[in-house]
């Protein structure tokens, strides 16, 4: 089977209206970022980012399609007219180049929603919740984002080993208090320091959530209330575990999604593009 039609089936699976707008092709993030689609494929790999480390792996497996959820050349776009001098792209490119591999982003299709349970489920934050063992402590199942918890009452550092282990984590960034006791989780969207952050401080003290689990976080708003709270000593904490971790758990369930639904005899793997941060002791 070729790439292209590859790429065909898994639009066709998803859902295909994201944020309330139909996925139209001309504007959609969801393009072949790199190499020749026409090509017969011989392995998938599916990936939150198609790190060097990726390629190489995916390229020494013999795989020639990776299916990424973010871009693949630091910009929104995956714009390169202006990295022609650029060492690092060039050396990236060369490596697509050698094990001629094709780069398809799934980012607003798998967003839309997978079929799951007879409605559609938006993908990454519904794989999230399957492979977290989450799955029957969702507050609101039929809201596919943001999504909340009532997890059975847990620990800090009970909850830390749990994320440390199924997101494959270096360590965890942590703010807050350090004795909190954990039922009510909640995943917000991006905290990027705008006004809409208030809403989350006011959902986080009027329904008691006691534990967000966050992609990016700006160091304050939210960040500056749950310190204070938990100096007070309210159950307040925050998982700042970062964009790219939180969601890589999503293309994991992937793989597993697309063996099982279409049972293709060519490979289907999952590669970590890996923890995007590394610690040094104090």
């Amino acid at each position: 089977m070729k790439i292209i039609e590859l790429i065909e089936r898994m639009k066709q699976d998803a859902a295909s209206v994201w944020s309330g707008r139909t996925i139209e092709e001309e504007t959609t993030r969801d393009q072949i970022l790199y190499g020749n689609p026409h090509q017969e494929c011989t392995g998938v790999v599916t990936t939150c980012y198609a790190s060097v480390d990726v390629i190489r792996k995916a390229g020494e497996a013999g795989a020639n399609l990776i299916v990424v959820h973010e871009a693949l050349f630091w910009n929104h776009g995956d714009r390169t007219d202006w990295l022609a001098g650029n060492t690092a792209f060039q050396q990236k490119a060369a490596l697509l180049n050698r094990y001629n591999i094709c780069v398809w982003r799934n980012h607003d299709h798998i967003h839309a929603g997978l079929p799951m349970e007879g409605q559609y489920r938006d993908g990454i934050f519904g794989g999230l919740s399957r492979l977290l063992g989450w799955d029957a402590y969702r507050v609101y199942p039929d809201n596919p984002v943001p999504q909340e918890f009532l997890l059975p009452e847990m620990s800090v550092a009970e909850m830390a080993a749990h994320l440390n282990r199924k997101f494959r984590l270096n360590r965890i960034r942590f703010i807050g208090n350090q004795g909190c006791r954990i039922k009510r989780v909640y995943i917000p969207m991006h905290i990027m320091g705008h006004p809409s952050d208030n809403q989350i401080i006011q959902k986080m003290n009027d329904l008691d959530i006691h534990c967000l689990l966050t992609l990016e976080m700006v160091d304050f708003t939210v960040c500056e209330y749950v310190r204070d709270a938990a100096m007070t000593g309210e159950n307040r904490c925050i998982f700042a575990l970062g964009h790219f971790n939180l969601e890589e758990i999503g293309m994991e369930y992937y793989a597993e999604y697309l063996r099982e639904k279409f049972g293709w005899t060519i490979p289907v793997t999952f590669i970590q593009s890996g923890d995007a941060y590394s610690y040094f002791p104090a």
